[in-house]
């Protein structure tokens, strides 16, 4: 992508994995040059939860906030990338002394899959409570990782879901991080804005600030 841009979101496509449970997305030609219409008018019906999207806290919290009040500052700015070696983002793989308002995204062994070629994989790299627990305190604003969920596929998805959202701390799930060095990064990634939803598809992209890898 020119300007430096790297894009870390999925592209929609029928057939891409979903969470169980999900419909996979249908894509079709309601009207099309082929059939004949004066224009190509595409039609598409998926779970606001498709592919790489934005979880609100009404997502888990009664009477919390619709995707459409995200702050703007929640969206865009400057975004850390972390690199995490183990099984699950621990609190020791979240860096002391971030600044209230931090962006922060994981970057963990999912990568090295094809997150949406169509096979869901159980054993994925999750966000630890104790993890949860720390961007909760020091103020985080955003936290992201390259999976479908934050957390863990055998584990109750309500309390690291509830901690971060109850906290303030926006997430960002399905990112597609291959490639991407750690590091500090400016961030844009904008959800739909669907009125009241619980979460929406987002366009997420990445520019180094600094050199990758320096981290």
């Amino acid at each position: 992508m020119s300007g430096g841009w790297i894009d870390i979101s999925a592209p929609l496509r029928a057939g891409m994995t979903v969470w169980p449970g999900d419909e996979p997305p249908q894509i079709a030609l309601a009207q099309s040059f082929a059939s004949g219409d004066p224009y190509n008018l595409t039609r598409l019906a998926m779970s606001a939860h498709t592919g790489t999207h934005l979880d609100a806290p009404r997502h888990f919290l009664p009477g919390g906030a619709g995707i459409d009040a995200m702050p703007a500052e929640a969206m865009c700015g400057p975004a850390l990338v972390v690199r995490v070696e183990g099984g699950a983002v621990r609190a020791a793989d979240v860096p002391d002394g971030l600044a209230p308002g931090a962006r922060i995204l994981f970057r963990t062994r999912n990568s090295e899959r094809d997150l949406f070629a169509g096979t869901f994989f159980e054993d994925y790299v999750f966000l630890a409570r104790d993890a949860a627990e720390k961007l909760a305190r020091a103020g985080a604003l955003l936290a992201g990782i390259d999976a479908l969920s934050v957390s863990g596929f055998h584990e109750d998805p309500a309390g690291t879901h509830r901690l971060l959202l109850g906290a303030g701390v926006w997430i960002l799930e399905g990112i597609c991080l291959r490639g991407v060095e750690p590091g500090e990064y400016e961030l844009v990634c904008l959800p739909l804005r669907i009125e009241g939803a619980d979460g929406a598809p987002a366009r997420a992209l990445l520019r180094p600030l600094r050199r990758p890898g320096a981290l």
